[in-house]
């Protein structure tokens, strides 16, 4: 028994592009481990450049969340401070010592 794909097995550009939110919001690399997606990956470069867009923005926006630097420790003392004070006002304004 021999294994071949035919066209009716695989996807039209609009199945494949349906199915993308999907499959990036699950696993960005599960669109090439897929067989079929794969496949269509490897005969259309319209959806093929199309990923890559998407695979880039995607690698854009984590880059853009990524902190550059960690903030001073003296920062965190500010913070602290600045939380410290609003406890004693508000235990000088509802009376407590």
């Amino acid at each position: 028994m021999t294994s071949h794909h035919s066209k009716s097995n695989s996807l039209s550009c609009a199945e494949f592009q349906e199915q993308l939110p999907d499959l990036f919001a699950a696993n960005p690399a599960g669109i090439t481990e897929n067989p079929t997606l794969h496949e269509h990956l490897t005969t259309c470069e319209n959806c093929s450049a199309l990923v890559r867009d998407l695979q880039y923005i995607a690698d854009q926006a984590r880059q853009l969340l990524q902190p550059t630097h960690e903030p001073s420790d003296n920062v965190w003392k500010r913070i602290q401070q600045g939380i410290e004070a609003e406890g004693q006002d508000y235990a000088v304004k509802s009376g407590e010592k």
